[in-house]
């Protein structure tokens, strides 16, 4: 399993949120290339970034705060938030990302991500936040009837490199991940799953991985920010 540290912007500022709130916003960082710097330096093998302004506005906001963390690190660093056309995707990875995380439009124009994984494979996931079984989009902002695993089972043929999936109610609780429905997904689908939302503690991810589900890995964010989480004696609990 992979741990992924987040770094999710907002106003340029590396910041966390409480269950997808932008008003529930804590500065952790005001120099995003200097926490990824920190993270790259501490053993992560990948950076997972959140345009937070982009999720709602639909492009990309925070541009210039990810291509400082490109230019600062040398680790692969994935993408989402405000990521809807072929454009944006082809730009983004131009500029050296290793993965685009496309969340709205995977509910939305779903053709979009077949013709995008077909044209960059490897390179694209489908990122999939939940509230209580159901996909929200629009930087959580609405709530669809889509299912978790039915929209996960309609890109199963499409060559998709990932699922990212967030438990919304549990992102930035610290209460820890929801482990069942993360387990029941990856044992669901062929395509590699990623645990978000609540991964507070080093029992969390233990936790994941004893489910015995073929899980990619985990994002964490707050936890790390906070000190509840050691990056290092995470990195090597994972490796065990």
């Amino acid at each position: 399993m992979i741990l992924y540290p987040a770094i999710d912007l907002k106003d340029g500022q590396c910041v966390r949120l409480y269950k997808g709130a932008m008003e529930k916003a804590t500065v952790f960082n005001d120099d995003p290339a200097a926490q990824a710097r920190a993270f790259a330096d501490q053993g992560a093998e990948w950076i997972h970034l959140v345009d937070l302004n982009g999720a709602f506005a639909g492009k990309p906001v925070n541009a210039g705060a990810v291509e400082a963390i490109l230019q600062a690190v040398s680790v692969p660093c994935q993408l989402g938030g405000g990521i809807r056309d072929m454009a944006t995707i082809e730009a983004w990875l131009d500029k050296g990302l290793a993965r685009v995380i496309l969340g709205t439009v995977a509910v939305e124009n779903p053709d979009l991500v077949r013709e995008a994984a077909r044209a960059f494979p490897g390179q694209v996931a489908v990122g999939i936040d939940a509230r209580n079984g159901r996909v929200a989009t629009k930087g959580w902002a609405e709530e669809t009837d889509v299912q978790v695993t039915e929209l996960a089972l309609a890109f199963e043929d499409a060559g998709v490199a990932a699922i990212i999936y967030t438990d919304i109610d549990r992102d930035g609780a610290m209460g820890g991940p929801n482990v069942k429905a993360t387990a029941d997904l990856a044992w669901a689908t062929s395509i590699p799953v990623i645990a978000s939302g609540g991964v507070s503690s080093l029992a969390d991810l233990v936790a994941l991985k004893e489910t015995g589900a073929p899980l990619n890995g985990a994002i964490s964010g707050r936890a790390l920010y906070d000190g509840k989480l050691d990056l290092a004696e995470a990195l090597a609990a994972l490796k065990d």
